[in-house]
C-alpha cells in the first residue's frame, strides 16, 4: 500500500557526494558511515549505491547493524566493538569489531579473534584506548587493520583540532596496523594532514554542510513529501492547531498534510518551517501526525495532492533549532522510501 509521505532520495546525489568527498581525501580510501539505518535512509540501499560509486570501507555503530548489511558482501566495522554477547557474531567474520577499551581486547584476545580495528581516544574522551596503553604494548600481537580516532570539534576552527591530530599521529608504527583513519566529514575539510590512510565522513554524504567549505559542493539528497489530507478555508480570527498558536491576518487557504514530528519533522518547525520552495508556510504548532501550512500562494492545491517540504539541512536546522544529525536520523518509519 503506498503511503501518504514520502521521501525522495537522490542516488546520484548521494555518489556525487562520496566522489566529492573522496577526492577531498587525496591519496586515502573515502570510506562512509552507514550507522542509524544510513542516517535515517536507509542502510542497505545507501550501502548498495555507495559500493556502486566505488566506496570499500562501511562503519556501523552496532552488530545487529552489521548483520543487516552481512548479504552484501561488504567490509564493514562496528564502531561499539564488541560485548560478550556480540562475540558469536563477531567471531563469524561478518565485520570487524572496533576495540574501545583494554576490556574489549583482553575479550577479542582471550578468545583468539583475528582482524579488528582499534580506536584510540585523542581526547574526545568518549570511546577509545589511551595513546599510553598503547605504547605500553596493549595492543601488541593483534591482527589490526585500522588504527582509529574520533575528532572532537572538526566542524569548528579549533585548537583541539590540531592536539588531536598530533596525538593520533604520534602512534605511527606503535602498532601492526595496516591503516590510520582520523577525519570524519569535517576533518576531510581540514586538509590533508587529517586524512592519513582511511577517511569515513557520514552526514556530508548525505547533504550536510558541516564546513563552509562544503557548500556548493556536496548536494542535498533527502527531500520529504507529504499528501494533502484536507484543505480548508480559515476566517480572519481564526487559530490553527494546539494551543492556538497562529492566528489568521485574514481569511487564508491552509493544507492539513499527513506529516508530523513522529515522521521526524520536529515541533521545532512550528511557525517556522516551509514548503514549495518557501511559498507556504508552516502555521501553527506540528502535531504528531499532522502539520498545517498556509496555501494561499497556491490555489490549485486540493486533497490527495503532494507538497514538497523544503529542507537542505542547513537552512532546516537553522529553521528548528535542531542539528542537521538529528533531522535526517529522526525520519520514521512511516514514509515510502523513493530513490531516483
Amino acid at each position: 500500500m503506498t503511503a501518504p509521505l514520502r521521501l525522495r532520495l537522490d542516488a546520484a546525489a548521494l555518489a556525487d557526494n562520496w566522489r566529492t568527498l573522496d577526492r577531498m581525501s587525496g591519496a586515502a580510501a573515502c570510506g562512509a558511515a552507514v550507522k542509524a539505518n544510513g542516517y535515517g535512509l536507509g542502510a542497505i540501499a545507501v550501502a548498495e549505491r555507495l559500493a556502486a560509486a566505488g566506496c570499500r570501507d562501511f562503519f556501523v555503530a552496532t552488530w545487529a547493524e552489521a548483520e543487516r548489511l552481512a548479504p552484501l558482501g561488504l567490509s564493514v566495522s562496528v564502531l561499539h566493538g564488541v560485548r560478550d554477547a556480540d562475540m558469536p557474531l563477531a567471531l563469524a567474520g561478518i565485520a570487524r569489531p572496533v576495540l574501545n577499551s583494554e576490556a574489549q581486547v583482553a575479550r577479542w584476545r582471550a578468545a583468539g579473534g583475528g582482524a579488528c580495528d582499534v580506536m584510540i581516544d585523542t581526547g574526545i574522551n568518549r570511546l577509545g584506548v589511551a595513546p599510553k596503553a598503547v605504547r605500553d604494548g596493549l595492543l601488541d600481537g593483534l591482527a589490526i587493520e585500522t588504527l582509529l580516532s574520533h575528532l572532537a570539534c572538526a566542524d569548528e576552527d579549533s585548537e583541539m583540532n590540531a592536539r588531536q591530530r598530533s596525538a593520533f599521529a604520534g602512534l605511527a608504527g606503535a602498532t601492526a596496523a595496516r591503516r590510520m583513519s582520523l577525519a570524519n566529514s569535517g576533518g576531510i575539510a581540514l586538509g590533508g594532514d587529517y586524512a592519513f590512510d582511511l577517511t569515513r565522513p557520514g552526514i556530508a554524504l548525505y547533504g550536510g554542510i558541516v564546513r563552509s567549505d562544503y557548500a556548493g559542493r556536496i548536494r542535498s539528497v533527502v527531500t520529504p513529501q507529504a499528501q494533502v489530507l484536507q484543505r480548508r478555508t480559515v476566517a480572519a480570527g481564526e487559530t490553527v492547531g494546539y494551543n492556538a498558536t497562529w492566528r489568521a491576518p485574514r481569511a487564508s487557504e491552509v493544507a492539513i498534510l499527513n506529516l508530523g514530528y513522529a515522521d521526524g519533522y520536529v515541533r521545532g518547525f512550528s511557525d517556522t518551517g516551509t514548503a514549495g520552495e518557501g511559498r507556504l508556510p508552516v502555521i501553527g504548532r506540528v502535531s504528531m501526525d499532522l502539520l498545517a501550512l498556509d496555501v494561499s500562494a497556491s490555489p490549485d492545491l486540493g486533497e490527495g495532492d503532494w507538497v514538497t517540504l523544503d529542507f537542505a539541512l542547513p537552512d532546516a536546522a537553522a529553521a528548528s533549532g535542531m542539528s542537521q544529525y538529528e533531522l535526517l536520523t529522526l525520519m520514521g518509519q512511516r514514509y515510502d522510501r523513493v530513490w531516483g
